[in-house]
């Protein structure tokens, strides 16, 4: 599997820079039964039966974009938190991070935010990403009160706003940390919601934390060499249940997300059934892998020759995949995580 086989022209005008706010604008693109059909994410019930069940990531999005100094250079840096580390140290708090600017600083240079919040770097790794230790006192209101919206890099616009906060969260929103959104959740709303109750579509949620990682483009020729980026889950016995049930009496499971298939696909076993557990997943899917948990998914257009897409090859096979998005291009829907979506169901 060669990294240009993923590869597509895609204009820039369609990469979407800021949020829609009225969901009815929304469009969505269906593959099923073979068949793409265009339409509107109003309208996902039209799509959608009942007692299907819709698996989102609740994760919540963390500020976790931050400008520093280096305190021996006065040379400033930017850093996004990637995945928190477990620590042994109860006054210290530990983070993976990615770092612009890596050649200016060394391992024990202080980064200093702002005069009462600094970290100090501990460590590159080998992948690029650098550990930084913070102090454990006020961490979180300092990273409320420091931090910017984690915007992804294909968003070219130097600020954030009241609207990136309200607009790159989800409504259900509540667990963990994350510093990148579940962006096929986006697009539901209370109104949304109150639809799936009436038609009885029943909802599981999984917490996921996205990390920066997501964002880092294949570099190796060969896919298979490609080292998937971690990032640590939950799936609670109740919500494992709730889709074991479901698949039990043959009703469908939709994953709101690539972050939620690749939970679920970490912890099923070979029949598809769901095992509850907290851990960790650097699960990388690509063709001809054979997805087991899901029936469906949810997801926003994704970058060329990303893993993301791949994962959309291996959910509906690759030459649909690439005659979903060139139909997706020609009708002009908006990519990426303030993009248009599509609803894919698998044969």
């Amino acid at each position: 599997m060669l990294l240009n086989e993923f590869d597509f022209q895609l204009p820039k005008e369609l990469i979407a820079q800021y949020p829609s706010s009225n969901k009815e604008d929304i469009k969505m693109l269906v593959f099923e039964s073979l068949k793409i059909i265009d339409s509107k994410f109003i309208e996902i019930l039209d799509f959608l039966q009942e007692e299907d069940v819709l698996v989102f990531n609740d994760v919540l999005v963390i500020k976790a974009k931050f400008k520093a100094r280096i305190s021996r250079t006065d040379k400033e840096v930017e850093f996004n938190l990637d995945q928190e580390i477990p620590s042994i140290q109860a006054d210290k708090r530990y983070w993976r991070v990615i770092l612009k600017g890596a050649k200016k600083v060394k391992n024990n240079d202080r980064l200093l935010i702002s005069d009462d919040f600094y970290a100090d770097i501990i460590e590159k790794f080998e992948d690029g990403f650098f550990l930084l230790e913070f102090d454990k006192n006020n961490f979180e209101n300092n990273v409320k009160k420091y931090g910017n919206v984690p915007l992804p890099p294909y968003i070219k616009r130097d600020n954030t706003s009241f609207e990136d906060e309200k607009y790159y969260q989800t409504i259900y929103a509540r667990s963990g940390c994350a510093v990148a959104a579940p962006t096929a959740g986006l697009h539901f709303n209370e109104s949304i919601f109150a639809k799936l109750e009436n038609k009885n579509i029943k909802k599981a949620f999984i917490t996921l934390n996205v990390g920066a990682g997501t964002f880092m483009p294949v570099r190796e020729l060969n896919i298979k060499d490609h080292k998937m980026h971690e990032e640590h889950y939950l799936i609670s016995e109740k919500d494992a249940d709730i889709i074991n049930n479901a698949k039990i009496n043959k009703k469908r499971i939709i994953a709101v997300g690539t972050t939620a298939l690749r939970a679920l696909e970490s912890s099923c076993d070979e029949n598809g059934f769901i095992i509850s557990k907290k851990s960790s997943t650097n699960i990388f899917i690509y063709p001809p892998y054979n997805i087991k948990s899901v029936d469906g998914i949810l997801t926003n257009f994704h970058l060329p020759k990303s893993t993301l897409f791949m994962l959309i090859c291996a959910f509906i096979g690759k030459d649909n995949a690439f005659r979903l998005y060139k139909h997706a291009i020609g009708e002009s829907y908006r990519f990426f995580s303030y993009g248009d979506c599509s609803l894919l169901f698998r044969e």
